[in-house]
């Protein structure tokens, strides 16, 4: 059967219903990777019918299979075409789509958007047509095999439109952002760049340089490693030629930020020369360059939004040792439950050489003595 032949993926009943709801016909997903497959399961799921292409036949025929969707076909005419290429490719990609679908508004899910925007605004015949997005959303896996449905549940989805994008096609954008369940924001694409130089590239190439450290340590040196060493390097394991396109597509922005990094560092390793071989006599000033580098770390991290995107909370810790067995980590949740406590967050990290598990479970202050009682009562180890 080829591609022009293959019908709609079955829908349940109330698909119909969801579709006449969202307010959207076809929408056309080009690129089936990770975010690609990822938006087209999220769109069915509101009953969006959504057709795929890729210049990979296996690629698009897996997303197909997954039912993100069904084979774009010569004859469509979608409402809004979602381009999810490399970066590299992004203007290219956008530019043949609104060549191609003339009645369509075109978006695209890039992560880099103001070298984008200059070459599709450039080039295009229509530029009304294209407003640029940004979820930021992902996994450290990727392919159409990694993606879900729910990948852009409570995830920030920037919209970011040019001087001359359309206001319709721009609100059409954001409902289409927001029925993937995402939290829909808009910015400029220079304020948008400037931003996730800060908050997402500059954090990997610091996670990456981090982890390179690691790579000549001797085998019993990288076994010492514990939770914070893994919190600090868990991206560093992203993918280079996806990570070299974003940083060359947003370099200007990544360098701004980079260079004030490497100012202050610079100042770090300056004080720990100046501390020297005697630490009870360092030079006058050490102490403090070195407290402050920590202090100001203090104050970013508490920037960062808490749970549900909420402002910070501070959260106590309740730490748990647990055997490393099957049953055990919901037998303590079901604890936590009936002591009436909800969990903020949890994180685990193993011991080394025994088979036991640290469990930190954040609760807000209150209910951390109270909790560590009702575990201790259960029979739990807590440190206190």
């Amino acid at each position: 059967m080829s591609p022009a032949e293959t019908p709609e993926v079955p829908q349940a009943p109330d698909v119909a219903s969801r579709r006449a709801e969202s307010g959207f016909g076809l929408v056309t997903v080009v690129g089936t990777g990770l975010i690609g497959a990822s938006v087209g399961l999220a769109l069915r799921a509101a009953g969006v019918p959504v057709a795929l292409e890729d210049p990979s036949p296996t690629a698009v025929t897996l997303a197909a299979d997954l039912g993100a969707g069904r084979l774009a076909r010569p004859d469509d005419r979608p409402d809004v075409v979602v381009v999810a290429a490399p970066p590299d490719v992004t203007a290219r990609v956008v530019g043949d789509a609104l060549r191609r679908h003339p009645g369509a508004t075109v978006t695209d899910v890039a992560s880099v958007k103001r070298a984008v925007e200059a070459e599709v605004v450039a080039a295009a015949d229509d530029p009304a047509r294209y407003v640029g997005s940004h979820p930021m959303a992902g996994r450290e896996r990727s392919g159409a095999i990694a993606a879900r449905s729910d990948l852009f549940a409570g995830r920030p989805w920037v919209v970011v439109a040019h001087e001359a994008s359309d206001p319709g096609r721009v609100a059409q954008v954001e409902r289409l952002a927001a029925l993937t369940g995402a939290a829909v924001a808009r910015m400029a694409s220079a304020e948008h760049d400037a931003a996730v130089a800060a908050v997402s590239h500059v954090p990997q190439v610091a996670a990456s340089l981090v982890a390179a450290r690691l790579r000549d340590l001797p085998a019993d040196s990288v076994a010492l490693a514990g939770q914070g060493l893994r919190d600090v390097t868990r991206i560093a394991a992203s993918d280079p030629a996806l990570w070299t396109q974003i940083l060359v597509g947003n370099a200007s922005a990544v360098r701004t930020v980079l260079a004030d990094l490497a100012a202050d560092l610079g100042e770090v390793v300056a004080a720990l020369a100046d501390v020297g071989d005697d630490p009870d006599a360092p030079a006058p000033g050490a102490r403090r360059v070195l407290a402050s580098a920590i202090a100001h770390g203090n104050a970013g991290h508490a920037r960062i939004p808490g749970k549900h995107g909420a402002g910070p909370t501070t959260y106590g810790t309740v730490t748990v040792l647990m055997p490393d067995r099957p049953g055990h980590l919901a037998l303590l949740f079901d604890h936590v439950g009936a002591a009436g406590v909800n969990v903020e967050d949890v994180r685990i990290e193993h011991e080394v050489g025994r088979a036991v598990g640290v469990v930190e479970i954040a609760v807000l202050p209150a209910a951390v003595d109270p909790l560590r009682a009702a575990l201790r009562a259960q029979g739990w180890t807590v440190r206190d």
